[in-house]
């Protein structure tokens, strides 16, 4: 099965009433919440109360807690993606800057999530292939433009960004100076 599959069968069991459409929802921001406040090991109970519904209704939608894992995982990597399409209308150096501050802000919160998950498995490859092909026509529009160098690959990027998400820092604001650090690598000397 490729990729593309396995994510797609995450979203497979996604429920078709209206009501049950709504529990799965909320079980999902519920969990984004949690998993972020407590890290992975969050109580599924907690989850549960959070969301609205009892445990029951949690394990019929996520059998396991690494079923709750992957589809969170995916609807965060959906939604980054897609928001590449809303930064269309920007500059392209602007666009890239504004996806990659939100590809920062998406890896840094989703780190403890995404290490419960196997990086080799079919979910964790096919949502990498999602990032990459949001991402790389935008870089790709940003080198055509001239506003960043042409020696340099989106998986350069991520690399680079990956590293930077890696480190702790004591305030956002500090965080924020160095991604504008690595940022201006990025730029051909003549833009700088």
């Amino acid at each position: 099965m490729t990729g593309a599959g396995q994510a797609s069968d995450v979203f497979a069991r996604r429920p078709k009433r209206a009501d049950a459409r709504r529990n799965y929802e909320a079980l999902i921001a519920a969990a984004r919440e949690v998993f972020a406040e407590a890290g992975a090991a969050a109580s599924l109970e907690e989850v549960a109360r959070r969301a609205g519904v009892g445990i029951g209704t949690l394990y019929r939608n996520f059998p396991t807690r690494r079923d709750l894992f992957e589809a969170l995982y995916v609807e965060e990597v959906r939604e980054l993606s897609r928001s590449a399409a809303d930064l269309g209308d920007l500059p392209p150096w602007d666009a890239l800057v504004a996806w990659l501050h939100r590809f920062i802000g998406y890896v840094a919160t989703k780190r403890a999530l995404a290490e419960e998950l196997v990086h080799d498995s079919e979910v964790f490859r096919s949502c990498r292939t999602e990032i990459y092909t949001a991402g790389e026509p935008m870089m790709r529009r940003a080198q055509a433009a001239g506003a960043v160098r042409d020696d340099i690959s989106f998986d350069d990027v991520v690399r680079l960004l990956s590293g930077l998400t890696m480190a702790q820092f004591p305030q956002p604001e500090q965080r924020d100076r160095v991604l504008g650090i690595a940022l201006d690598g990025l730029r051909p000397p003549t833009s700088r």
